[in-house]
């Protein structure tokens, strides 16, 4: 299980994807996707956060309460926090994917998708 900032960042960058950027929004690391936030860790709580719309939100937070929760600050946005050390690896590496391609401008996507051979399997 993922239980801090530097294991997460590992995780992302691991993944190998183009157009990674560091960051320092607010004074606190993060990295982004295609200029957008990509993978950062809660200021508020000891737990990272992904995005996610308000119904997936919801229905993590329900199946999973011990793992995915939800800070005031974040409420308006769609977002979801993993507390440390109950971010599964796998899921990370799945939804950090996912996130990257939502963020790649869709041409470029399209490109990128052809040159490795087409989309990754969901």
């Amino acid at each position: 299980m993922i239980a801090t900032w530097p294991e997460l960042r590992d995780t992302a960058l691991g993944l190998g994807l183009p157009c990674i950027t560091h960051a320092t929004p607010w004074g606190h690391e993060a990295l982004k996707a295609h200029g957008k936030l990509w993978c950062y860790w809660s200021f508020y709580e000891d737990a990272a956060v992904f995005k996610a719309d308000r119904d997936e939100r919801e229905m993590l937070m329900q199946a999973d309460p011990q793992t995915f929760f939800l800070h005031p600050h974040y409420a308006p946005h769609a977002l979801v926090l993993v507390r440390a050390g109950r971010i599964d690896p796998d899921w990370a590496r799945a939804r950090l994917i996912r996130q990257w391609r939502d963020a790649a401008p869709k041409r470029w996507l399209k490109a990128w998708d052809a040159a490795q051979g087409g989309p990754p399997p969901l």
